[in-house]
């Protein structure tokens, strides 16, 4: 309890104090009054991302102990807490998988090593060439979402959809690659979740680690699905809306959340009433994606925004199909860069591998993978855009 207490002390007051303080202005502000109390010039700590951000995201419950059993292994906690490549931004490891792989001999074999360099060398290449790409097309309009109509917002949204799918899973990919060159085996964290066919597939294939924990450490402990249809409607919720706050001190995170747990509770009311898309075959798993993705393009929106009202002016506009000019240019090259990540996404689909490329016949392996190198090196953009996950 200790424990526990004192780390999210310290990480509300260090992440959350101004953003408290800044709604309760605006609150005051909206009864002619006003708070005397500006925002604090808060230092945050050198190590503030291993001190607060890990722990809280999963250190305390699942990185100490396993099922209520506390690890005595404290150079293999300390090993799972400084796993460089993994450290800032995940996946979130759970000691049960991880300890072992720390307390037995490890090797590294050639399969193994090739599984690596694949997934560093095709992560680089969703950041530095989708992701980074992408962002010069979603950041200017999400800056200015008033100056521009209907198409060019939906690109802009399109775009960042692309841009936060490349830098986050890129950012796995290079951390699963790089620690299985020193012999460990990280969880997947991201399953094709474009692919997915509804709101709780979607989470079951987006930043798994982290919606494993929302699920064990939040959702279960409220209460889960144990109680009334009421109840597991509200932990659902709650559960969201706590994962959307994690995210970032902003209201437009709170939304997300928000917006997330009522898709999870529409949908289970759904599937309870009988309206949900059924059937297993191929065309209704297609309409159930068809329509997941428009739903999560939308969560993206919210994401992205400064402001609650651009999300507004966003979705109003490109629902009423506001005039403006269509670019060209802009919708040419995101459907270049959308390209390969669709084709290789396909391929990991249809084989249900995502080491597929590495089944190939050696000349076919060593094209594919030249060819991401050289892609890397001629097409990114040469600026440094710092991964999204790293805000948070």
């Amino acid at each position: 309890m200790l424990s526990v207490v004192s780390n999210l002390g310290l990480l509300a007051y260090f992440k959350y104090t101004n953003f408290f303080l800044d709604s309760l202005r605006s609150a005051f502000a909206q009864f002619g009054g006003s708070l005397p109390v500006g925002a604090l010039d808060i230092i945050l700590p050198v190590d503030r991302d291993l001190v607060l951000h890990v722990p809280v995201a999963g250190a305390i419950p699942s990185m100490f102990t396993a099922r209520k059993r506390a690890s005595r292994n404290f150079c293999g906690v300390r090993a799972l807490r400084q796993l460089f490549p993994q450290l800032v931004a995940g996946p979130i490891e759970r000691s049960s998988h991880f300890l072992p792989q720390v307390e037995n001999p490890r090797k590294v074999t050639p399969s193994g090593a090739e599984a690596g360099i694949f997934l560093i060398i095709w992560g680089l290449f969703k950041k530095l060439v989708i992701a980074d790409n992408a962002a010069l097309i979603a950041n200017p309009i999400f800056e200015h979402p008033t100056a521009h109509g209907a198409s060019t917002l939906l690109l802009g949204a399109l775009a960042f959809t692309i841009q936060i799918y490349g830098d986050f899973s890129g950012y796995s990919d290079m951390a699963r690659g790089l620690s299985k060159l020193m012999g460990f085996d990280l969880m997947i964290n991201f399953k094709l979740p474009y692919f997915a066919q509804g709101p709780s597939d979607f989470w079951r294939r987006w930043h798994v680690s982290l919606s494993s924990w929302l699920r064990d450490y939040l959702y279960i402990p409220l209460g889960g699905n144990r109680g009334s249809t009421l109840k597991t409607y509200r932990n659902l919720f709650l559960t969201m809306l706590l994962g959307g706050l994690w995210h970032g001190a902003a209201w437009n995170f709170v939304a997300w959340g928000a917006y997330h747990g009522a898709l999870l509770c529409g949908a289970r009311a759904a599937g309870q009433a009988g309206v949900a898309i059924k059937g297993s075959g191929k065309l209704a798993g297609l309409a159930r994606a068809s329509l997941m993705f428009p739903l999560t393009v939308i969560g993206w929106i919210l994401f992205r925004v400064g402001k609650i009202s651009d999300a507004g002016t966003f979705l109003g506009r490109i629902v009423s199909g506001a005039d403006g000019a269509f670019d060209k240019a802009g919708w040419a090259f995101l459907a270049a860069l959308a390209t390969p990540l669709i084709l290789m996404q396909i391929l990991q689909l249809q084989t249900d591998n995502l080491l597929a490329p590495t089944r190939f016949r050696l000349p076919v392996r060593a094209f594919i993978y030249g060819a991401l190198i050289a892609a890397t090196v001629g097409f990114s953009t040469g600026k440094t855009i710092e991964f999204i996950y790293f805000q948070f």
